[in-house]
């Protein structure tokens, strides 16, 4: 629970129709599952960051930061601790020429249209991501051969002491859905994309034939984190499942996706610990029939035994 002196002290940061209490976190993610955080904050402003950070550090308040949930599974009985939410509040994105500056709430969705109506291009794979663009830092998004590291020139984050921070693309360790974000105590604010001028249209029937790829491959009809898993050195995760005949697998209201085995989705009321029995059991069979390990691309919280990473 979430006292009543820390409640008043995050009012003198944020409007207080921006705190909620006992929020539930099923609103919060993309697979729809999730139970109450104790306090949801949901962060306006760079300056807010600071303050609230800074304070819930000096109370010792364990806090995380969350964007769209779209690569999250949330415990049944939720988060003990505040979720400091940045969205929909801090999602400005300004053009500079060939310059995108996107606050981390704005989707990725969103910079990637706006890339495209300012004919720009380099971002088209990015359209159907459905994280925000901090979020998407964090793990390096990436789909068709595209990746943010291949156009992020500069990213803004504060830091553990509630420090404001400018990071060069040369120094976030960006690797495969992997970056410094992930590693370290550092909470995305605005992201600086440098891309290239193109064509309206060449722009808009790339992202229009991705689109499809993406509706006919991915099972988009059912709620879910995504890719489940990352991709294995030498393999592809949906193949080894497919292979281990774990196609269409199910527990409670959780399965492996008919249409795509590397997606575990919530095919009707599934819950948190359903989902993560359908990922052990994937987990075992594949390390069982192929000796390979299969690592979660997503990222769990509120879980006893697993930790969520700060940034999603």
């Amino acid at each position: 629970m979430i006292s009543e002196a820390v409640i008043q002290a995050l009012k003198k940061f944020v409007p207080e129709e921006d705190i909620r209490l006992g929020e539930p976190m099923a609103e919060h993610t993309t697979f729809r599952i999730g139970g109450p955080a104790d306090c949801l904050v949901q962060i306006g402003s760079r300056q807010q960051l600071i303050q609230v950070q800074r304070y819930l550090r000096l109370v010792e308040m364990p806090f995380f930061i969350l964007g769209n949930g779209s690569n999250l599974l949330v415990s049944d009985k939720g988060y003990q601790g505040i979720v400091l939410q940045i969205g929909q509040k801090m999602s400005n994105i300004e053009v500079q020429g060939d310059v995108i500056i996107a606050q981390a709430g704005a989707s990725m969705a969103r910079v990637a249209r706006t890339a495209q109506e300012h004919g720009l291009t380099g971002l088209e794979f990015a359209s159907g991501i459905p994280g925000t663009i901090g979020g998407g830092i964090v793990m390096n998004a990436g789909a068709y051969d595209g990746e943010l590291s291949q156009v992020v020139t500069q990213v803004n984050v504060v830091n553990s002491e509630g420090e404001f921070m400018e990071l060069e693309n040369e120094t976030m360790e960006f690797g495969y859905r992997t970056s410094t974000i992930r590693n370290n105590p550092f909470t995305v604010t605005e992201v600086i994309l440098k891309l290239t001028r193109g064509d309206r249209e060449q722009i808009k029937a790339k992202t229009e034939d991705l689109a499809a790829r993406r509706r006919e491959k991915q099972p988009l009809e059912y709620p879910s984190a995504g890719s489940t898993f990352k991709r294995p050195k030498g393999y592809f995760a949906g193949k080894l499942i497919m292979d281990a005949g774990m196609r269409g697998f199910r527990i409670g209201g959780a399965g492996v996706s008919e249409k795509h085995c590397g997606f575990v989705v919530n095919v009707g009321n599934a819950t948190a610990e359903d989902v993560r029995s359908v990922i052990t059991e994937v987990q075992e069979r594949v390390k069982e029939k192929f000796n390979v390990d299969l690592e979660p691309e997503i990222l769990f919280l509120g879980f006893d035994d697993r930790q969520g990473y700060r940034n999603r």
